[in-house]
């Protein structure tokens, strides 16, 4: 079995984020620690895909809703004002999360640590807030692009 605290949750999942922005969106994406971030307020998009196998843990990203437009027009080859409901927009979320949540049990499973990744889950609103607690490990990071952010959580622990 893999080391989890040896593993470099920080280098796979920034490379991830920029990886899946420049590819799918076209976009650059800033990643930084989100040391200091108060975080989103608003309306805003949670996408959570979750892993279970050596190693147990989610990640999620979570995103205000103008942004969350833009990115889900970007993926689709739409302008902003051609999103149609907010399905699309929670559909793209979600597949956001699941490629990075994938690019992650990949890596874990390169580690030694094998896993599975579930279907990706949205929640959405505007007066939440998400915590969770008893991980080994965790990782927060701000994504930006064009003065808009993103939250990128990781919560680790083994099985």
């Amino acid at each position: 079995m893999g080391d989890l605290m040896a593993l470099d949750l920080k280098t796979f999942v920034v490379g991830s984020v920029e990886g899946v922005f420049d590819t799918m969106l076209s976009m650059e994406a800033s990643v930084s620690q989100a040391d200091g971030f108060p975080g989103l307020s608003g309306e805003r998009i949670v996408g959570t895909v979750s892993f279970a196998g050596q190693v147990m843990g989610n990640i999620s990203l979570q995103i205000g809703i103008p942004f969350a437009r833009r990115v889900a027009a970007a993926m689709l080859g739409m302008e902003d004002t051609e999103i149609e409901s907010q399905e699309e927009v929670n559909d793209v979320i979600g597949e956001l999360s699941n490629m990075i949540g994938g690019d992650l049990k990949s890596r874990l499973c390169d580690a030694g640590l094998p896993c599975q990744l579930s279907i990706p889950s949205i929640t959405s609103g505007s007066d939440f807030k998400i915590e969770s607690r008893g991980w080994v490990r965790s990782e927060r990071f701000v994504c930006a692009n064009q003065g808009q952010s993103a939250i990128v959580e990781i919560f680790i622990k083994p099985a």
